[in-house]
C-alpha cells in the first residue's frame, strides 16, 4: 500500500514529537535546578543565622550597648521572615516538606522564647548566653539537615532526568537516522540509479513509486520524463532532419533578402532597379516569368515597369493594363499574396497567359505604408502552391522594392529641391548685389542722356565718372559671386580653405591679411564649412566696399563652440544707427548663419574699425541644402572670364 502522508508531514510529526519530549525534559530539569538553587540559598541563609547567634551571644557577654543587641535581633527577624516567605529574585526558598516544616517551626518557637531573653533589661550571664545560643544553633542545624536531605532527593531526581535525556538524545538520533534513510537517503539512491541509467541511454528505466510524498512525486515526474525522452529519442532523427531543412530554408530566405536588399540599395534608376529585381525574384522562386507592374493613384491602370522571360507579344500587349481586364492588375485594397489558377475558356480574361502556356500565376501586392502601389506577377507553367515561408519571403521582397522605389523618388525630389534652392539663392545674390548696381547704372544713364540733351558738359562728365565707378563695382560683385559659387572644402580642416579665401581677398584688394588659429576641436561637416566660408567672404566683401581699411585679420578658435572673428582697422560706423549700404551684406551673413544654427554679431566704433564674429553651436548641422549653389560654377565661368 502506498503511504499517502507527505514527506514534510512525516518529518514535522517526528520532529514535533521529539521537540515535545525535549521540552518536557528541559522543563523538569529547569524546575529541579530551580529548587536546588533555592534550597542552597536557604541553607546559606540558615548558616548565616548560626553566625548571627554567636555574634549576639558575644555582644551580650561584652556588655555592648542595647542598640547593637536590638540590631542583631532585627537581623534574626529578617532572616526568619526571608526563610518563611522566600525570595524568587535570588532565588531563595525552602524546599518544604513535612520534616522541614516541623524543624522550621521548632526554630521559630525557640526564637520567640529567646528573643525576649536577648532583649531583656537584665542581660543574660555568660553561662546562660552560651547555653541559649547553643540550643538555638542546634535547632538551626536540625533545620539545615532537613533541607539538605530534601535537596539530596532533588539531586537524585536531576541525575535521573539527565540519564533520561541522554537516552532520549540517543533515541532521537537513531530515529532521525532511520527516518532520513527511509524517507530521504533510500529514495535519493533510487533516483540516482535511475538517472545513471538514463544518462547511459537506457530510456526504458522506471522507478517504483510506493509513496505519495515529495519523493514519490519526483519519482513519478522522473518516470514521465523518461517516457517523454523515450518518445523524443525514437523520432529524433526525423525531427532533426525536419529542423535542419527548416533552418536551411530560413538561411536561404535571409540570404535572398540580403542579396536583394544590397542590390536595391545600389540601383541608380527605376529601370535598373525593377529589371534586376525581376530577375532575382524569378531565380529565387523558380518561376518561368516575372512582371513588375506599377499602378496609378486610383489603381485603375497598371504600367509594366520591368519583366523577365515574359513572351514579347505578352509584354507588348500588357505594357499598360486596365484594372479588371485580367487577373493581373485586379487588386483590392485588402489583397494578399495569392495563387491564381489559369483556366482555358473562351470567356476567360487571361487568354494571353493561356496562349503562353502558363497554368498558374502568383500575385504579390506591393504596398507602401498601407497604400497599394503596384503588383508583382510570377508566371508558372505548372500548378504551384505557396508555403507560409514563401509567402512571407515574397511579401518581404515586395516591401523592400516599395522602399527602394520610394527612396529613388525621394532622391529625385531632393535633387529637384536642390536645383530650386540653387536658383533661389542665385536670384537672391543677384538681387542683393548686381541688380542694385544695374539699377544705379540705369539712373546714371538717364542723367547722362538728360545732360547731353541740355549740353551740360560738367554733368555729362560726372555721369560718366559714376558709370565708370558703377561698372567697376559690378565687375567686382560678379567676381565675388563667382568666388562664392566656386567655394569648395576638400579637407576635414577648414583652415586651408580659410587661408585660400584670404589669399584671394589679398590678391583682389592688395590689403595685408593675417590668419590666426588656436585651440583643438572636431572637424566641421563639409556643408557647415561652406556656410562658414560664405559668411567670412561676405564680411571681407563689406571690408572691401565700405571699411577703407589697411589691414584685415581672421581669428579662428577651435573647440566645442567654434568662433570666427574678422577684424579690420577701417573707418567703422555707429552700430546703433542704420548701416546704410552695408545692410545687404549683413543680411546675407545672418541668413547663411541661420542655416547652420549659428549667430553673427557686429561691433563697430567710428574711426576704430569693425569686428564681425560668427559663433557656431556645439553640434552645427546645415538646416537647409547648405551645398546649394556649388554646381553653378560652370554657368558663372564665362562671366569670370570677362
Amino acid at each position: 500500500m502506498q503511504r499517502k502522508s507527505s514527506l514534510s508531514n512525516k518529518l514535522i510529526r517526528i520532529g514535533a514529537g521529539l521537540l515535545v519530549v525535549a521540552l518536557v525534559s528541559i522543563g523538569l530539569t529547569l524546575w529541579v535546578t530551580w529548587q536546588l538553587e533555592g534550597g542552597a540559598a536557604a541553607v546559606n541563609e540558615a548558616g548565616r543565622m548560626r553566625m548571627q547567634t554567636w555574634r549576639l551571644s558575644s555582644t551580650v557577654q561584652a556588655g555592648l550597648p542595647r542598640a547593637e543587641v536590638q540590631a542583631l535581633v532585627s537581623e534574626f527577624d529578617q532572616s526568619l521572615g526571608l526563610l518563611r516567605t522566600g525570595d524568587p529574585t535570588r532565588p531563595l526558598f525552602v524546599p518544604w516538606d513535612e520534616t522541614v516544616r516541623r524543624k522550621f517551626t521548632v526554630v521559630e518557637s525557640l526564637w520567640q522564647v529567646q528573643r525576649g531573653q536577648w532583649l531583656a533589661e537584665q542581660p543574660l550571664s555568660a553561662q546562660q548566653s552560651l547555653l541559649t545560643a547553643g540550643e538555638f544553633v542546634s535547632a538551626i542545624d536540625s533545620f539545615v539537615m532537613a533541607i539538605e536531605q530534601q535537596m539530596s532527593r532533588f539531586t537524585a531526581i536531576l541525575n535521573l532526568f539527565q540519564l533520561v535525556m541522554m537516552a532520549l538524545a540517543i533515541g532521537a538520533a537513531v530515529v532521525m537516522l532511520y527516518t532520513g534513510y527511509l524517507y530521504v537517503i533510500n529514495p535519493l539512491a533510487n533516483l540516482r540509479q535511475g538517472l545513471l541509467k538514463v544518462e547511459s541511454g537506457d530510456f526504458h528505466t522506471r522507478i517504483e513509486v510506493d509513496t505519495q510524498d515529495e519523493f514519490g512525486q519526483v519519482a513519478a515526474g522522473f518516470n514521465m520524463m523518461a517516457t517523454r525522452l523515450q518518445s523524443l529519442y525514437d523520432g529524433l532523427e526525423a525531427k532533426v532532419d525536419a529542423k535542419t531543412r527548416r533552418i536551411e530554408a530560413q538561411r536561404t530566405r535571409i540570404e535572398t533578402l540580403y542579396e536583394v536588399s544590397a542590390f536595391l540599395a545600389g540601383a541608380a534608376t527605376i529601370e535598373e532597379l525593377c529589371k534586376g529585381f525581376a530577375q532575382r525574384v524569378r531565380t529565387v522562386m523558380k518561376a518561368d516569368a516575372v512582371a513588375v507592374r506599377w499602378s496609378d493613384e486610383e489603381n485603375q491602370r497598371y504600367l509594366m515597369l520591368a519583366s523577365d522571360c515574359l513572351p514579347k507579344e505578352m509584354e507588348n500587349d500588357e505594357r499598360g493594363l486596365m484594372a479588371g481586364a485580367c487577373a493581373c492588375g485586379d487588386l483590392k485594397l485588402d489583397a494578399r499574396t495569392r495563387v491564381i489558377p489559369i483556366v482555358s475558356q473562351d470567356d476567360s480574361p487571361m487568354q494571353h497567359c493561356v496562349r503562353a502556356g502558363y497554368e498558374s500565376v502568383v500575385s504579390v501586392p506591393i504596398r507602401l505604408q498601407q497604400r497599394l502601389i503596384g503588383e508583382i506577377d510570377l508566371f508558372f507553367r505548372s500548378t504551384v502552391s505557396l508555403s507560409g515561408d514563401e509567402v512571407e519571403l515574397l511579401d518581404a521582397l515586395a516591401s523592400h522594392l516599395a522602399s527602394a522605389l520610394e527612396g529613388l523618388r525621394a532622391a529625385a525630389l531632393e535633387r529637384e529641391a536642390a536645383v530650386g534652392e540653387e536658383r533661389a539663392m542665385l536670384a537672391r545674390e543677384l538681387h542683393d548685389s548686381i541688380a542694385q548696381s544695374l539699377a544705379f547704372l540705369k539712373i546714371q544713364v538717364q542723367l547722362l542722356r538728360t545732360a547731353t540733351q541740355k549740353a551740360q558738359p560738367t554733368q555729362v562728365q560726372a555721369a560718366l565718372d559714376e558709370l565708370d565707378a558703377g561698372l567697376r563695382e559690378s565687375i567686382n560683385d560678379v567676381r565675388e559671386l563667382l568666388v562664392h559659387f566656386r567655394t569648395r572644402t576638400n579637407t576635414d580642416d577648414v583652415e586651408q580653405a580659410l587661408q585660400e579665401t584670404l589669399q584671394k581677398f589679398k590678391h583682389q584688394t592688395g590689403l595685408p591679411t593675417l590668419l590666426q588659429v588656436q585651440g583643438d576641436g572636431l572637424p566641421l561637416p563639409p556643408d557647415v564649412q561652406v556656410q562658414v566660408l560664405h559668411v567670412v567672404q561676405e564680411a571681407l566683401s563689406n571690408v572691401r566696399k565700405h571699411a577703407g581699411a589697411t589691414h584685415v585679420s581672421l581669428d579662428v578658435t577651435k573647440g566645442l563652440d567654434w568662433r570666427f572673428v574678422v577684424r579690420d582697422n577701417g573707418v567703422g560706423f555707429d552700430a546703433h544707427q542704420s548701416p546704410g549700404e552695408s545692410h545687404v551684406g549683413m543680411k546675407i551673413m545672418r541668413e547663411r548663419a541661420d542655416r547652420i544654427g549659428a549667430e553673427v554679431s557686429v561691433s563697430s566704433v567710428p574711426g576704430q574699425g569693425t569686428t564681425v564674429t560668427l559663433t557656431l553651436p556645439q553640434h552645427p548641422v546645415a538646416g537647409g541644402l547648405a551645398t546649394a549653389g556649388l554646381n553653378l560654377a560652370p554657368l558663372a565661368e564665362p562671366v569670370h572670364g570677362a
